[in-house]
């Protein structure tokens, strides 16, 4: 099977899910992606309990989800001979994707301005918080901080409460793994005209902003605000809104066109709410009430039966555990169960890009740490008495020498 990406080769320097994720689509669409890890970093394999706060487990969880597809070497590259190892993987490379703080490349000597001397069709792409430039370029931060910044988070919790932080989707991976993805395929479409490589510099934070385009768009050109919990689409009305059920799970309703709203309100028996739809004070207050109780009386998956087939947009607000047992996600095929080396399974979720003729495939799970060391460097013309003499000085890592 012909994959989208074919042919494409990336050195993936990153050690952030932000950047990993982009790397991973890419895999996934054909790639051929090569990380090129830190010694010391990368999956382990003993247990390490489920506590999501043990940070060796999260290290282990980001590693196993996304560097499926993905080969791996160990470079210390503070050692000037494993920089040479990275100088003869970036001449034939057409993609170099790294999440450093602004300024580490360099003082590696792996930055754009030095690679694209070797390699002027190089794409090399950096993922940072705040970009390469600003005031803000060495301010330290996550997706808390991006989100708030760019716009997101001061619109996102109920009337009056505080900001909901909204895990970190959104800056992380939302906004900066898929725009990154953007960058680098547009990156890569313009070089076919010109025969040249490019910089693409995505900020965590400029790409929030964007994504708040339209509200911005109304509050700067027609003076109208989105505070929380206060508008159409942030909890603020009734008809647009989650409600919980009678065993204490949630339902959404989604009512944003007055056709939904029509239709609800001959659902739950209210037909004097319909041209309240938008209606602020008591009224707006007397209808959330009316809709609270009505949705406890009865369980959550018994209300979506009786009201998929009414015209109005419903959903079942779903844990983790139940989102890949939905008929639709399952139709979809959005997860995928692989085997592993040592004889066990694992399940990961599936690209959501649909292609009819090129489709992404998941053909092979994430690599430990160093495990194709060897294979890379012998590729490069590398001896197995170099290798060896490279390992020990900790030039390189081996999973296996």
């Amino acid at each position: 099977m012909t994959l989208a990406l074919e042919g494409i080769k990336v050195l993936d320097l990153c050690h952030l899910p932000p950047g990993m994720y982009c790397t991973m689509i890419l895999s996934d669409l054909g790639a051929e992606v090569l990380r090129v890890e830190r010694p010391a970093q990368g999956a382990s394999s003993k247990d390490m309990g489920n506590s999501p706060w043990n940070t060796e487990r999260v290290n282990h969880v980001i590693n196993r989800a996304l560097n499926r597809n993905k080969k791996s070497m160990a470079l210390n590259l503070k050692s000037d001979e494993a920089r040479q190892i990275f100088y003869k993987l970036a001449k034939s490379a057409d993609v170099i994707v790294e999440g450093f703080k602004p300024g580490v490349t360099a003082r590696l000597g792996i930055d754009y301005h030095t690679i694209k001397e070797i390699n002027p069709k190089v794409v090399y792409c950096s993922l940072s918080g705040y970009g390469q430039d600003g005031p803000y370029v060495d301010l330290p931060g996550h997706d808390i901080n991006y989100i708030s910044f760019g716009g997101a988070l001061g619109m996102i919790g109920e009337a009056g409460g505080p900001p909901a932080i909204p895990m970190n989707f959104v800056a992380d991976l939302s906004c900066a793994s898929l725009n990154a993805t953007i960058g680098i395929l547009s990156a890569l479409m313009a070089r076919n005209g010109t025969g040249k490589g490019q910089y693409v510099d995505i900020s965590f934070t400029d790409c929030v902003a964007s994504l708040i385009t339209m509200f911005a768009f109304d509050r700067l050109n027609n003076g109208v605000d989105y505070p929380r919990g206060s508008t159409p689409f942030n909890g603020g009305f009734p008809g647009y809104n989650v409600y919980q059920t009678k065993e204490g799970k949630y339902i959404s309703i989604g009512c944003a066109e007055p056709w939904g709203w029509e239709s609800l309100c001959h659902f739950i028996g209210r037909k004097d709410f319909i041209p309240c739809q938008y209606a602020d004070g008591e009224k707006r207050e007397e209808m959330f009430a009316y809709m609270r109780q009505f949705f406890t009386t009865r369980n959550r998956d018994e209300w979506f039966d009786l009201i998929k087939d009414k015209n109005i947009p419903v959903g079942k607000v779903y844990s983790i555990d139940e989102v890949f047992s939905d008929p639709q996600l399952k139709h979809r095929q959005m997860l995928h169960e692989m085997g592993l080396a040592d004889g066990k399974k694992e399940r990961t979720v599936c690209l959501g890009i649909k292609l009819s003729d090129t489709p992404a495939v998941i053909r092979s799970p994430s690599p430990v740490a160093g495990e194709h060391t060897k294979e890379i460097l012998l590729d490069l013309g590398y001896t197995e008495k170099l290798i060896k003499e490279l390992a020990h000085k900790g030039t390189i890592v081996l999973d296996k020498v």
